[in-house]
């Protein structure tokens, strides 16, 4: 088997070597160097393309916003952004996945084992995912030319092996599954979604596509911790919704969508007809934190078949479980299709296991939820 061949790109040496250290420990990736700008890294990539590239923002020389424009530009290779959280570089870092970039992952801490753990599993996770992410060539003025190999396809990884992810935990150290008993009929409707790699470009292009008046949605989008709230607010300025990064005790209405903050899950709570959102820590649910798993079963327990439910880009099964038990409870389940899945992980896993009742283009998407509502 040959392994995922990563460029990590820092200014930072203490972080290069934290970084080549977790990503060297799983089997099937290779770091072929470390760059400690990118100007160091074209030199490198002149010699030998990589599979991925880990980059930081903030650099010497060039900073990696400008290395991205350059390489999406011209010879697109997946990054993963790997950046420190602060506001300004979240800020930052939201412009990067406009320009192409497939991931964005915090930077690991290094005073506790769990969060070390934790960033190890997220960050091997992104650089697999990437792999395996449709990359197309980004129009973009006012970037000057950089001289690298052409880019070439990964040799020896297949989809099958890379997208596959064992769980740790199911959404049931969230939230027990529940009975029928536990729904009760009402009126008002609810949409939950959720997505991986590639999904926060899906969600943008979804939202963007739906009026106001539309039942609440509920969002699950693996991204670290601060970098949701950014998310939400650049959602917010281009679409007619009212969109936020949830906080516990939100009320989820029409015309209201609510992002699941990073590190929490988020479930989807009712008080007579009235929906809410509840914010909780736990352990990561099919490696992630928030799970869409989580929210999905929230759904089923509390919305049942008022309920609908859309599976997006992304790498694992996260969802995928999920969704089947909404279709189960009588909800609408939708799953996008391969062909505008940046990555087809979690939608074909739902797939598989006959939990979407439709599978879709993301532009198919907006139309059919209007004439389905």
């Amino acid at each position: 088997m040959n392994k995922i061949r990563v460029l990590v790109v820092d200014d930072s040496a203490v972080v290069r070597q934290s970084l080549s250290s977790i990503l060297g420990s799983d089997p099937e990736i290779e770091v072929m160097g470390t760059a400690a700008d990118p100007i160091i890294a074209v030199k490198k990539i002149m010699k030998e393309i990589p599979d991925v590239i880990t980059l930081d923002i903030e650099m010497p020389r060039m900073d990696g916003l400008t290395f991205l424009r350059k390489i999406m530009s011209q010879h697109p290779i997946p990054v993963v952004i790997i950046s420190s959280l602060t506001t300004e570089g979240t800020e930052v870092a939201m412009r990067a996945l406009e320009y192409g970039a497939s991931e964005i992952i915090g930077k690991p801490a290094m005073n506790a084992a769990k969060f070390i753990n934790e960033s190890k599993i997220m960050i091997c996770d992104a650089v697999k995912a990437s792999a395996q992410a449709k990359l197309t060539r980004k129009k973009m003025s006012g970037s000057a030319t950089i001289s690298a190999a052409p880019s070439r396809l990964k040799p020896g990884v297949t989809p099958a092996h890379s997208l596959e992810v064992t769980p740790k935990y199911s959404a049931d150290v969230i939230l027990d599954r529940g009975s029928v008993s536990d729904r009760i009929a009402i009126t008002d409707k609810v949409i939950v979604l959720g997505a991986s790699t590639g999904g926060t470009e899906a969600i943008r292009h979804f939202l963007k596509n739906l009026p106001d008046k539309i039942p609440g949605i509920a969002i699950v989008q693996h991204m670290p911790e601060g970098f949701t709230k950014s998310f939400a607010n650049s959602l917010n300025n281009i679409c007619e919704l009212e969109v936020k990064e949830a906080e516990n005790g939100d009320k989820l209405y029409q015309g209201r969508v609510l992002i699941a903050p990073g590190n929490h899950h988020m479930l989807l709570k009712r008080v007579g007809k009235e929906y809410f959102v509840e914010v909780k820590d736990g352990p990561l649910v099919n490696r992630h934190r928030p799970s869409v798993d989580v929210l999905f079963r929230s759904a089923s327990r509390y919305a049942g078949k008022n309920s609908t439910g859309i599976l997006l880009t992304g790498m694992g099964n996260d969802g995928a479980k999920g969704l089947l038990e909404l279709k189960e409870s009588g909800a609408h389940t939708i799953a996008q299709d391969e062909s505008s899945s940046v990555v087809y992980g979690m939608p074909k896993e739902a797939a598989r296991l006959g939990a979407a009742d439709k599978i879709m283009s993301l532009d198919e998407m907006a139309p059919y939820l209007l004439k389905l509502i």
